[in-house]
């Protein structure tokens, strides 16, 4: 209560009704700002408005049949869900194409106990991918990529390893959104 009479002395007996609609005039004013605004960076050519996305040739030996969805799931949500693109159903429908090859997928040990036992893996998987724009001979980028996780291999070693495979293929479509929008 002494701060809030000192600041009302301060400001020439300003009421303290004044002060908190005026308070609350500054936090609606700021707000909006602060609500819709995105850190994406894109500036997408106009004539762009469709991508199209195969699946990626799986080559990494993984053993894991899904993976090829899961990196599909993350270039989408990346793509289509943080820029005004949208999906073509066919290279022929498409502004831009999407496209890649899952290089290699290693699980190996990240972190040992003091017992000599692995405690903590890291999932890496590379991907080689290119994004290249309808009747363009030069691709918007091509690049190697590379995304890593690590998991608890004794508590979780499963739902672990899924989840570590999902977050390293989120980095890599998270590169390619970044690389490919760099160069727009």
């Amino acid at each position: 209560m002494k701060a809030i009479r000192n600041c009302m002395a301060r400001f020439g007996g300003m009421g303290y009704r004044h002060m908190l609609i005026g308070s609350a005039l500054v936090v609606a004013m700021a707000l909006p700002g602060c609500i819709n605004y995105s850190f994406t960076g894109t500036s997408i050519p106009s004539e762009v408005e469709t991508l199209f996305i195969p699946f990626f040739d799986d080559r990494s030996g993984s053993g894991i049949g899904s993976l090829n969805q899961w990196l599909y799931d993350e270039c989408f949500n990346e793509f289509i869900n943080r820029s005004r693109l949208r999906l073509a159903n066919t290279p022929d429908e498409a502004d831009a194409t999407l496209e890649g090859v899952l290089l290699s997928y290693t699980n190996l040990p990240f972190s040992v106990s003091g017992e000599e036992t692995a405690e903590r893996n890291e999932v890496t998987i590379r991907v080689q991918a290119t994004m290249r724009y309808d009747g363009e001979d030069e691709p918007v980028f091509s690049a190697t990529l590379t995304g890593s996780s690590t998991f608890d291999i004794v508590n979780n070693p499963i739902d672990g390893e899924r989840e570590a495979a999902q977050e390293a293929l989120n980095q890599i479509a998270e590169a390619m959104f970044t690389q490919s929008v760099s160069q727009w």
